[in-house]
C-alpha cells in the first residue's frame, strides 16, 4: 500500500515573490516578434500604475469587469474584506494569509482567458488609453529608436498588462499570473502578485532569457516597493515618486521625472508615500464599488 503523500510546506515570501517572477517571465510574450532590436543586451522596464498610466490599472479594469457584470459585488467586497482585515490586523496564521493573498483574483474564477481578455481590450479604449502620462510614453519610446526592447512589469493581471503593451507598441510585458486550467481560471495565483521583491525576480528570469545585461538595462517606477527592480539595473529612474522613493533617489543620484501639475505632485508625495502598496486587486475594486453607487 502507497502511504499518502505529505502535506507540503507553504512557500515563504522569498520563494513566492521568485515563483511569481519567473511564472510572470515565462509567460511574458514579445510583442513585437519580427522586430529584430539592434541593440540586443539591452532593454528598459518600466511599472505600470502612476509610472505609465494615471491612477491603478486593475481599478480601471475592475470597475469595468463590474459594469460588464463580470463579478457581483458581494463577490468583490467580500475579497476586499479579507484583504483589508490581513492589512490592518496583521495576521500571520499561514491560512489566513494564504487565502488573503489568493483572494486579491479570486473574482475571476470560473471566467475564461478568452472572456477576459476581450473585455480587458474594451476597457483599455474607454478607461486607460487617455491615461497614459505622454511624458512617460515618450520615455519608452525612446529606448525603441535606439533598439532597446521595453517591457512592462505590473501587479496587475499578465492579461491586462499585455493588451497595455501592445496597445502603446512596447515589446511586451510582465504581470501577475492567475492559475488557469483549460483556459478556466482558478481563483488562485502562481506564486504570488508580482509586487515589489517579485518584480525584480521577474525582470531577473527575462534578462536571463532574453540575454540581458541589467548593468546597461533601465528601469521607471513612480514607488519605493519597486526599490528591488530598480536597484537591479544600470540606470534607475523614479517617475512621478512618493515621497520616500523621491528622497531616494535624490540621494542616489538617480533621474527623476515628474509628468503631474505641481499640485498634483506635491499632493500625491504625502499621499501615495502613505498608501504605497496598500492598493491590490480587491482594495481597487472596493473603491471601484464606491464610485459607481454615486
Amino acid at each position: 500500500m502507497t502511504p499518502p503523500e505529505r502535506p507540503r510546506a507553504p512557500l515563504n515570501l522569498r520563494q513566492r515573490s521568485r515563483l511569481a517572477g519567473e511564472a510572470a517571465a515565462s509567460s511574458a510574450e514579445v510583442e513585437r516578434a519580427l522586430d529584430q532590436p539592434t541593440d540586443p543586451t539591452a532593454a528598459a522596464f518600466f511599472d505600470v500604475d502612476n509610472t505609465v498610466m494615471q491612477g491603478a490599472s486593475i481599478f480601471h479594469l475592475a470597475r469595468g469587469l463590474h459594469r460588464r457584470q463580470f463579478f457581483t459585488s458581494r463577490q468583490i467586497l467580500g475579497a476586499a474584506w479579507k484583504q483589508a482585515y490581513f492589512r490592518v490586523a496583521g495576521v500571520e496564521d499561514p491560512a489566513h494569509v494564504a487565502d488573503a493573498r489568493n483572494s486579491a483574483l479570486s473574482f475571476i474564477a470560473g471566467h475564461t482567458v478568452a472572456e477576459l481578455e476581450e473585455l480587458g481590450e474594451e476597457i483599455f479604449d474607454e478607461a486607460m488609453a487617455h491615461r497614459i502620462w505622454p511624458g512617460t510614453r515618450a520615455q519608452a519610446q525612446l529606448h525603441l529608436d535606439e533598439g532597446q526592447r521595453v517591457w512592462l512589469v505590473t501587479a496587475a493581471p499578465i492579461e491586462i498588462a499585455r493588451i497595455i503593451a501592445r496597445r502603446l507598441g512596447l515589446t511586451g510585458a510582465m504581470g501577475t499570473v492567475a492559475e488557469h486550467v483549460d483556459g478556466v481560471y482558478t481563483g488562485r495565483l502562481v506564486g504570488d502578485m508580482l509586487h515589489g521583491p517579485a518584480k525584480a525576480e521577474a525582470v531577473k528570469a527575462l534578462a536571463a532569457r532574453e540575454g540581458l545585461d541589467l548593468v546597461r538595462c533601465s528601469a521607471y517606477s513612480d514607488s519605493y516597493n519597486d526599490l528591488p527592480m530598480l536597484e537591479l539595473v544600470g540606470d534607475p529612474c523614479a517617475i512621478n515618486p512618493d515621497a520616500r522613493l523621491r528622497a531616494h533617489a535624490r540621494q542616489q543620484g538617480w533621474r527623476v521625472r515628474d509628468y503631474r501639475t505641481g499640485r498634483k505632485a506635491a499632493r500625491a508625495g504625502l499621499v501615495v508615500g502613505a498608501a504605497a502598496g496598500a492598493v491590490s486587486g480587491t482594495a481597487a475594486a472596493a473603491v471601484a464599488l464606491r464610485g459607481l453607487r454615486r
